[in-house]
C-alpha cells in the first residue's frame, strides 16, 4: 500500500473544506456520420475545464457513505487493492494501475477512466476491486461511489515486480519515482495563494489514463482540475527509469481575479540539519527530504539555497526572467547522516522543474514554515510569473519535471556540499575577534575543484552580504570531499537580517554555484 504522509493528508484535509463536489464524467466522443469515434485527448480534457469553469463552483464535499465516514488512518490503510484485480495485467511488463478507496480524510469521489483505442471507459467501483481487512464494509457500500485516487505500477528496479513509479492522492498532489529511490517530497499541479492566509488547494476531480503499449516504459494521463480560483486541463507523459521523468502540459482557466498562482509547484519536509541545529531528535542528526533549493537562471547561474527550519513562516523570492530550472533537492546520500533504517532518508529523490517555452518575468518562491515534527510539510517552492492571469482567459504552460538522486547535468561547477553557521566561537583563538562576528562554513566539492586541492592560494572566495559588512574569508583544501572550504566571517547588527551570497574563482573563472543564505543576527 503506498506510504501515506503529511502532504496526502495536508491535502485531503485542505480538499474537503474548499472544494466542489460531485465526479466528473468521461467526455462524450463525437461521431462522424460514418467515420471512426474521435480520439480522446487534451483538447477533449480543455474543453471540459473551460465549460466547468463558467460553472457555479460547489464548495461541499459530498457525504461519504455511511461506516467510510468514521475511518481512521489505520483503517483506512487497511484497505487494500486486490493485485491481481489490477488493470493493465495483461500488458507484459508494462504498468499495472491500481485506485484508492475512499475514506479517512479522502472524502472527494474522483472518477478513473481508461482509454483504449482512443475511447475512454470510466473504471466503476466494485467491492470485488479490495480487500477490506479487518473492516466490515464490503456488503454495505453503495455501487460506484468512485475513487479517491489511482497508482501505476511498473518494474521500474526488478524486471520481475512491480514497483509503484506514481501516485495522485489528495487535492492536487501526486509522487512518482526514479529507480533506487524511496518516497520523499511531493508535487502538485497547482497552488493558490501560497504563504497567505487564504491559500486555496485546487484539486483533481477526474482522471484518464491511456492504455500503455506492451513493454513501454511510458505512460500518459490527463487530469481534469477544479477549484475556486481555476479550472484546468493537464497532460502527464511519464517516462519511467533509472532518471523518471514527467513531462506536463496545462491550461488554466481563472475562475477569479488577483490571484497568485504558483506554477510546477514543489512540497517537502525540513526539520533539521547542519546549518539548522535548533530541534534536537536523539540520535539522527538530521531530518529532511530536501536540503536545498536549487536554481538554473535565465542568464545560467546556477543557485544553491540551503533549506531552514525557521522560528516564524519566511518567505523568499528569487526574481529572474525565463527561468531555466528549480527544485527541492536532497544532496547528502550518505546513511551516516540520518542513521534511520526504516525511513531511509538518504534515498529520497530530489526534483528538479525545467520550463519548456519562455516563461518570462516572475519568480522562484520558496516558502518555510517552522515545524517540530518530520510529519509536517514545510517547504514549498513554485514558480510565480509576473501580473496575475485574467478571469476567463486561458493560458497554457509546459514543462518536466526529473526524479532524481544525482544528475551531473545540473549545477555541473563545483556545488555546496554542506553549510554551517559556525558563530563566533569557530575564530581561531589567535585571530582578532570583532563583537557581533559570526562565521559561515561552506564545503565547495565537484566540477574542477580537486584540481585545486593541492594548491588552495589560487581560489578566492567571493563573499557579500546586502546588510553588514564581510571581515574577512579565506579558502582552504577540505580532501575529505576531494574539494574545498570557504569560510568568511560577517559582522551585522544584532536582530537586523542579511541576505548572504558566496560562490569561488580561480583568476576571472567563475568555479562554483553561487551559495545564498537569508541570517538574522542574534
Amino acid at each position: 500500500m503506498t506510504d501515506i504522509t503529511r502532504r496526502h493528508l495536508i491535502g485531503a484535509m485542505a480538499a474537503t473544506g474548499v472544494h466542489s463536489t460531485g465526479l466528473g464524467r468521461a467526455i462524450a466522443q463525437a461521431t462522424p456520420p460514418g467515420g471512426q469515434p474521435a480520439r480522446f485527448g487534451f483538447e477533449d480534457v480543455a474543453r471540459r475545464a473551460r465549460d466547468l469553469s463558467g460553472a457555479p463552483f460547489e464548495a461541499a464535499p459530498p457525504q461519504l457513505p455511511e461506516g467510510l465516514d468514521k475511518l481512521d488512518f489505520d483503517s483506512w490503510r487497511d484497505i487494500r487493492f486486490r493485485p491481481e484485480r489490477a488493470l493493465f495485467a495483461n500488458l507484459n511488463g508494462s504498468f499495472r494501475l491500481q485506485t484508492f478507496h475512499l475514506g479517512f480524510l479522502y472524502k472527494r469521489p474522483v472518477t478513473v477512466n481508461t482509454i483504449r483505442d482512443g475511447i475512454p471507459t470510466p473504471i466503476p467501483y466494485s467491492a470485488a476491486l479490495f480487500d477490506y481487512g479487518r473492516n466490515k464494509l464490503d456488503k454495505a457500500l453503495p455501487i460506484n461511489i468512485g475513487f479517491a485516487g489511482f497508482r501505476l505500477h511498473y518494474p521500474l528496479n526488478d524486471p520481475h515486480v512491480h514497483d509503484e513509479v506514481i501516485s495522485f492522492l489528495g487535492a492536487s498532489y501526486f509522487r512518482f519515482l526514479g529507480r533506487g529511490q524511496k518516497y520523499g517530497l511531493s508535487a502538485r499541479a497547482l497552488c493558490v495563494d501560497c504563504g497567505g492566509n487564504s491559500e486555496i488547494f485546487p484539486f483533481f476531480r477526474e482522471f484518464w489514463i491511456e492504455t500503455p503499449q506492451p513493454g513501454s516504459n511510458r505512460a500518459t494521463i490527463y487530469g481534469l482540475l477544479d477549484g475556486e480560483a481555476a479550472t484546468g486541463a493537464f497532460r502527464f507523459d511519464l517516462t519511467a527509469g533509472q532518471e523518471s521523468a514527467l513531462d506536463v502540459q496545462a491550461t488554466l482557466f481563472p475562475r477569479r481575479a488577483n490571484v497568485k498562482f504558483g506554477l510546477a509547484p514543489l512540497t517537502s519536509m525540513y526539520e533539521t540539519g547542519e546549518n539548522d541545529r535548533r530541534i534536537h531528535d536523539g540520535f539522527r542528526a538530521e531530518l529532511h527530504d530536501s536540503d536545498g533549493l536549487l536554481i538554473r537562471t535565465g542568464s545560467n547561474e546556477w543557485i544553491w539555497r540551503p533549506l531552514g527550519n525557521p522560528p516564524r513562516p519566511r518567505m523568499s523570492a528569487f526574481v529572474d526572467a525565463n527561468t531555466q530550472g528549480f527544485g527541492l533537492m536532497q544532496r547528502d546520500r550518505n546513511f551516516e547522516t540520518y542513521q534511520d533504517i526504516d525511513l531511509a532518508y538518504e534515498q529520497r529523490p530530489s526534483y528538479f522543474v525545467e520550463p519548456q517555452g519562455v516563461w518570462g518575468e516572475g519568480a522562484v518562491e520558496l516558502l518555510e514554515l517552522p515545524t517540530a515534527d518530520e510529519a509536517n510539510d514545510n517547504i514549498v517552492a513554485t514558480w510565480v510569473g509576473t501580473g496575475a492571469p485574467e478571469v476567463g482567459k486561458p493560458f497554457s504552460y509546459a514543462y518536466r519535471v526529473t526524479s532524481l538522486l544525482d544528475l551531473p547535468r545540473l549545477s555541473p561547477n563545483g556545488r555546496v556540499v554542506n553549510t554551517f553557521e559556525a558563530g563566533a566561537r569557530a575564530l581561531g583563538s589567535g585571530e582578532p575577534t570583532t563583537p557581533g562576528t559570526h562565521r559561515f562554513i561552506v564545503d565547495f566539492a565537484g566540477g574542477d575543484l580537486g584540481y585545486y586541492v593541492g594548491d588552495p592560494s589560487q581560489v578566492e572566495v567571493v563573499a557579500t552580504t546586502t546588510n553588514g559588512v564581510v571581515i574577512r574569508a579565506s579558502v582552504a583544501a577540505n580532501p575529505h570531499i576531494d574539494g574545498l572550504r570557504a569560510m568568511f566571517d560577517v559582522s551585522v547588527k544584532a536582530g537586523q537580517t542579511a541576505d548572504l551570497r558566496a560562490f569561488l574563482k580561480a583568476g576571472s573563472r567563475t568555479l562554483t554555484e553561487t551559495w545564498t543564505f537569508p541570517w538574522t543576527a542574534p
